[in-house]
């Protein structure tokens, strides 16, 4: 698989150290330190990934903005380099995937680019996603029935917008007849994200054989019209049954917990518009942004060899919930290995609140840079929402 990488750097020191390890790689390699060329590229041509010195001015906002935008390059793995002391969260949400801090090294490159690599890998497979605009019957138990209008549509899921919030666990049924079909959609899913304006991502649970290859045979001749050919508001029908082809009873997590999501199965990538901000910032009143997720790791006491198993979970860039049932001494510091399938790396941590039965509060405790560019990637990975495994059925 030949994956293609632009370089788009007017700072040439930094793009000497970055072309090599792309080389290195076997990735196909595009230059220039032209933001405007930069812009061209992007609108002709399609990358896998696309790295970009970003430094808040009007035309590196610009460049993050269009590449977004841009129908080719909507899924590119985006990397950008910034200064040391550059906040890089907000760059996050604008649909920046990872972030290199200067000065950078050969050593650190080359660990992110393994990371992002694995990414590009898992983007090229994913089934393609279509955008489209139609209405849909949205139900769950205990509200009425809604509508909502599809925007965007893979065989793993799709994303809608509607008038309000849908439930953040628990099935959610829907109904719709796709553009040139007669037969009627059925299928039930969950909710992945959801932002304040009400766009939703929605990951399919339970997809009936018949909607499956409705959903496949749309996707498929719609990949092979003209580039060209835009997608129209469908003008079919409304469906009009609201029960579901399949009985299904509904499962809601602990009211302690949040809705979580596994760095295995993610959903789709929400565009730069659609960044699940309901997730990174309801109810939260910290100052840095967290995600819910659920990453298995390992956690040690300081100064101790005996691992202990545990789960990761509302991670930010300053700590991270560790749930394990008997947390450790709180006196004493903490290093958690985190082991994902793009990545490895051990952290310090302070305990700073303990709950027996469910787990503790750690605050990180950063001994270099690098440590905290470890933990902003991983972020960046989460929030980005790498794809689903194909359905199986």
């Amino acid at each position: 698989m030949d994956l293609r990488a632009l370089v788009v750097f007017p700072d040439q020191e930094s793009a000497s150290i970055l072309v090599p390890v792309l080389c290195e790689m076997g990735m196909a390699l595009e230059q220039t330190s032209s933001i405007s060329r930069g812009l061209k590229l992007v609108s002709d041509e399609r990358y896998d990934a696309i790295l970009f010195e970003y430094g808040g001015e009007e035309s590196s906002q610009e460049f993050l903005t269009r590449v977004r935008q841009s129908p080719k390059n909507r899924p590119a793995v985006l990397i950008a380099i910034v200064d040391e002391e550059f906040d890089a969260r907000p760059l996050f949400r604008l649909g920046v995937n990872f972030v290199l801090y200067r000065p950078l090294s050969i050593e650190r490159v080359r660990l992110s680019l393994v990371a992002a690599r694995g990414l590009m890998r898992r983007e090229r497979r994913r089934r393609s996603r279509a955008p489209v605009s139609l209405s849909v019957n949205v139900s769950y138990p205990g509200a009425p029935d809604l509508k909502a209008t599809l925007t965007d549509l893979s065989d793993n899921g799709f994303a809608i917008a509607t008038a309000g919030h849908l439930p953040d666990t628990g099935k959610v049924y829907f109904e719709f007849s796709l553009p040139g079909q007669r037969q009627i959609v059925r299928l039930s899913g969950e909710v992945a994200w959801q932002d304040s304006s009400g766009r939703t991502g929605v990951r399919f649970l339970d997809v009936p054989q018949a909607s499956h290859r409705l959903i496949r045979s749309w996707l498929e001749k719609r990949s092979a019209e003209p580039k060209e050919s835009a997608e129209r508001p469908s003008t079919q029908k409304e469906p009009s049954s609201k029960e579901p082809e399949q009985s299904e009873t509904t499962q809601k997590e602990p009211a302690h917990k949040p809705a979580a999501l596994t760095t295995h199965q993610l959903p789709m990538s929400p565009q730069p518009s659609e960044v699940p901000l309901r997730a990174l910032d309801a109810g939260n009143r910290r100052k840095a942004q967290r995600v819910a997720c659920t990453i298995g790791a390992e956690v040690y006491q300081l100064g101790s060899k005996v691992p202990n198993r545990c789960t990761l979970s509302d991670l930010s860039e300053g700590g991270c919930y560790v749930e394990m049932p008997s947390p450790l001494d709180g006196k004493a510091g903490v290093e958690i290995l985190v082991r994902t399938a793009d990545m490895k790396f051990k952290i310090q941590g302070t305990i700073l609140a303990t709950h027996p039965g469910f787990g503790m509060g750690v605050r990180f405790k950063f001994r270099d840079a690098a440590e905290r560019e470890e933990v902003l990637r991983l972020l960046g990975v989460l929030a980005a929402g790498p794809v689903l495994d194909e359905q199986s059925h």
